[in-house]
């Protein structure tokens, strides 16, 4: 079998996903899973000396099976009775309180654009005046405030500290389409998150020594300032020499980021298998320039990749390239011929039995489709293409090996003689003697861009199921700008770690070379605005149907197989197929995931801001805010954050099948309404956009900006105004006037009541108790079934005569958890309880959906009540049944 790690890497993957299943349905799953695999192993030892070859690789495949199953299930059971996280959800740990914690400090303090941040292994915590053993990871962020005098003490990678900290768990937005924060955050080892809110806070204890791996989070440290010597921290271009040497991605602003993500050349600045490429390729040539012997050379590149992977320390993707590398290299070292494919199968094997969860990760599916992409279609490729012409270069004048290459090989050295010849006699004597040199060197960087160029659309085509699914987006200008972003990190890379090496020995010398590195930054950040500035460079795209991605797998896999096996006709049918498969996930012909015949409008969890999505019976849709971070904090025009827009609202939308959005509606020029409309602006095609009163500040016209670029109309909304989508009357009761004011107000939020044959629904915005009264005043029908209640249920809102008013059913409060404001107040709850209205939150909750046809209603909330239930779970009945604060 030529490929025999692929097929026990295919069973090792089952396993892992079969051992949710096992562990749910099997008793003593973990037990039976490796009983199983012990029968298997014993059966194929039985079975060869039977000599059933086939049989014993069927035994031995199952028994690589429920060996991942058992690891996956080792890997669920292995955690510590004092994990934090158990500790609070068994409530063993009140973290509604600041707690003084102590652990060992992960590395040295990470410096940010807007403060500083501290990655803390839990040893001990304090709660009820003793101090308990814990285990798990938190990670805290101090703040620079020139308000508060100093910083926190310097402390060190190993050092043993004390915070007091208010820590939190990790909570994802609870929307269909959400990533996984909490996941992510946990394959770092990262439990909680909290907030150092004073310098004098922190403080160094004494502890153990060191550990190696500390220290070589310090040199890491060391290393990270030598940049900021070289390369000034204020610029752009150190930010990005410190996430392409050393993995620091924390002071790439969104722009410059943008440009390499549209060029589809983000991985650049991802620590993966082109950095590794490069260096091995980079110690590889210096052992041959040495005269090394193969096992030599592989050992000193082997040595490198180790000592790389301990420096920039446990980052997945870098830890796969570097596995792959290694056992290729091994595989040289004796001498023996390893197909890549093996070779990444093999490393597949190692990670997921080593920690079966990786599986789950899009950054170990795109590493492994990458690297099978590049062994199972374009190497083969270029193998066949490329490759036997780059032979055919070499030794050009020795007419002996003609004989040694293929036809159109030769003829080809035939061509370039008869070339060398000519040029030869043209040439002064001093240079004729390199006439064959002058013309084979052309030839070699033809068939390099040729290779970079076949790599580039393949990984470009093979990758786009993924990068649609995790990322919404397609690069169609990323197989040309690849070519000079792969060429100009293969350079960079190398120089980089040679500039800090120089600049360790010799400041002044470091700074020329930092001069150097920064034009090649430059010029690699510089092609890559100006690709991504050309038209229709990239465009983003819905999550394609899971049936989709199926096929094109399979596609994908005939593909492979058949140019492995030489069938040229079953490659180009099954690439027609993946061809077309890749056309309608770019062009997505898909209808959006709606209920035709029935309004729906979605409360999102977009923590303490507003975002409200409607769908309306014919189709059309209108997105009401979209949320934003209420005093997000900016630094050198970097936020420090997420941008609601782009990572929670436009998921949720890409997550129903979106491309067009009929209306966006902004409610009033207040941060948590408008800091994500900027992003939803890009990512859809908007047909309008409505606001009420023009505002003069700066988040407000940079969203008019963003409309203008992108001919959105923008139309003013006030109070009398009625229309009717597909029988949904929708009225507008508040601002009163479009007249311009100089600053935003709660009070001059658009208020729409949206009218569904027998049932109301009525979204209110940040409106405060005067609203409220000139609202009742105007004699306007108010009655609702459903209300968004009034500025995230704060106190000055839900005056007693408008509930009275209103009278709703349910009512859902979009608000965030243990937000600083104390939302929701606990009067404003009474009053909308007194109505005997069902509440929900969004905190607790997720996202609420309300569905009407006219006639009924149907309610579900995305954490507590997944499904329509006319009946709402005990947990948001009453105050009785659930705390409310």
């Amino acid at each position: 079998m030529k490929l025999p790690a692929l097929l026990i890497a295919m069973f090792v993957a089952a396993g892992v996903l079969a051992a949710a299943p096992i562990a749910a349905h099997v008793t003593h799953g973990l037990g039976v899973s490796l009983g199983i695999a012990v029968c298997c192993i014993l059966a194929g030892f039985w079975l060869l000396k039977l000599r059933r070859v086939e049989l014993v690789w069927s035994a031995g495949l199952l028994a690589w099976f429920f060996l991942a199953a058992a690891a996956a299930q080792i890997e669920r059971l292995a955690v510590p009775p004092n994990e934090v996280t158990n500790l609070a959800a068994l409530g063993q740990l009140d973290l509604n309180e600041p707690l003084r914690w102590r652990g060992i400090l992960r590395e040295d303090a990470l410096r940010l654009p807007w403060g500083l941040r501290y990655d803390i292994d839990l040893e001990q915590v304090q709660t009820a005046g003793e101090w308990r053993a814990v285990h798990g990871g938190l990670r805290t962020t101090y703040f620079f405030d020139a308000r508060v005098p100093g910083n926190p003490a310097p402390v060190r990678a190993g050092e043993r500290i004390e915070i007091l900290a208010r820590a939190r768990l990790v909570r994802n937005f609870g929307d269909p389409g959400a990533f996984d924060y909490r996941g992510a955050l946990r394959q770092q080892g990262i439990d909680l998150t909290a907030t150092l809110r004073n310098p004098a806070l922190l403080h160094a204890l004494s502890g153990p020594a060191p550990r190696l791996s500390h220290y070589l989070a310090r040199l890491r440290g060391r290393l990270l300032n030598e940049l900021d010597a070289m390369l000034s921290p204020a610029d752009d271009r150190a930010a990005i020499a410190r996430a392409m040497l050393l993995g620091d991605r924390s002071f790439l602003d969104s722009q410059q980021a943008e440009s390499f993500r549209e060029t589809g050349a983000f991985h650049v600045l991802v620590l993966a298998g082109l950095h590794v490429g490069v260096l091995a390729a980079l110690f590889l040539w210096a052992g041959k320039k040495l005269r090394l012997p193969i096992a030599a050379r592989a050992m000193l590149t082997i040595a490198a990749l180790c000592f790389y992977m301990a420096i920039i320390e446990d980052r997945p993707p870098i830890i796969r390239a570097a596995l792959m590398a290694i056992i290729y290299l091994l595989a040289r070292i004796l001498y023996r011929r390893v197909a890549l494919l093996n070779a990444v199968s093999l490393a597949a094997i190692a990670i997921l039995l080593f920690r079966p969860s990786e599986i789950a990760q899009a950054s170990f599916q795109l590493s492994f489709l990458a690297a099978g992409i590049i062994a199972a279609f374009a190497g083969p490729l270029l193998e066949r293409t490329a490759e036997p012409y780059r032979h055919a270069l070499e030794h050009l004048g020795d007419v002996t090996r003609d004989g040694s290459h293929s036809p159109k090989a030769a003829e080809l050295r035939l061509d370039l003689r008869s070339l060398s010849a000519r040029l030869g006699s043209m040439l002064p004597s001093k240079l004729a003697g390199h006439s064959d040199q002058m013309v084979v060197f052309p030839c070699r960087v033809g068939l390099r861009l040729w290779e970079l160029a076949v790599l580039s659309i393949a990984l470009q085509i093979g990758m786009l199921p993924l990068m649609a699914r995790d990322f919404h987006r397609v690069s169609f200008i990323a197989p040309v700008a690849n070519i000079p972003a792969v060429l100009l990190t293969a350079v960079i890379v190398p120089f980089g770690f040679a500039s800090l090496a120089v600049s360790a020995v010799w400041k002044g010398l470091g700074l020329v070379f930092g001069r150097v590195l920064g034009f090649l930054i430059g010029t690699l950040a510089a092609s890559m605005h100006w690709f991504a500035r050309l038209p229709s460079s990239s465009m983003r795209v819905p999550s394609p149907p899971t049936a989709l991605l199926i096929g094109l797998l399979l596609a994908a896999v005939i593909v492979a197989a058949a140019i492995l096996t030489s069938a040229r006709w079953a490659s180009r049918a099954a690439l027609a197929v993946v061809l077309a498969f890749a056309g309608l996930i770019v062009t997505y012909p898909f209808s959006a995931r709606l209920q035709r015949g029935r309004l729906e409008v979605t409360v999102l969890d977009v923590g303490q801001g507003d975002s409200i999505f409607v769908a309306f019976p014919d189709g059309r849709t209108m997105l009401v805010d979209a949320g934003g971070l209420p005093g997000a904090t900016y630094v050198r025009g970097m936020r420090a954050g997420l941008d609601i827009g782009e990572d929670v609202v436009s998921p949720f939308l890409w997550s129903r099948g979106l491309k067009h959005i009929d209306a966006v509606v902004l409610t009033h020029a207040h941060e948590d309404h408008l800091g994500g409309l900027p992003a939803v602006l890009r990512n859809f095609h908007v047909g309008e956009l409505w606001v009420g009163r023009d505002v003069e500040s700066a988040a407000y016209r940079k969203v008019l900006a963003e409309a203008n670029a992108r001919r959105i109309p923008v139309i003013h909304r006030v109070r009398g105004e009625h229309f009717d989508w597909a029988g949904v009357r929708v009225s507008v009761l508040w601002p009163a006037t479009s007249e311009p004011v100089r600053a935003a107000s709660n009070d001059d939020s658009v208020v729409l009541r949206l009218k569904d044959g027998e049932n109301s629904l009525l979204l209110t915005g940040d409106i405060e108790r005067a609203v409220e009264r000139s609202i009742l005043a105007n004699g306007d029908e108010l009655a609702a079934n459903f209300l968004k209640v009034p500025h995230h249920g704060g106190r000055t809102s839900s005056t007693p005569a408008f509930l009275q008013a209103v009278h709703p059913t349910i009512a859902a409060i979009s608000v965030g958890e243990a937000n600083p404001y104390g939302d929701p107040s606990l009067d404003a709850v009474e009053r909308i309880l007194a109505e005997g209205t069902r509440l929900l939150r969004t905190d607790r909750d997720g996202a609420v959906t309300i569905t009407t046809d006219g006639r009924s209603m149907n309610v579900r909330s995305f954490l507590t009540c997944a499904t329509p239930c006319s009946e709402l779970s005990s947990s948001v009945a009453s105050p009785a049944e659930t705390p409310l604060f």
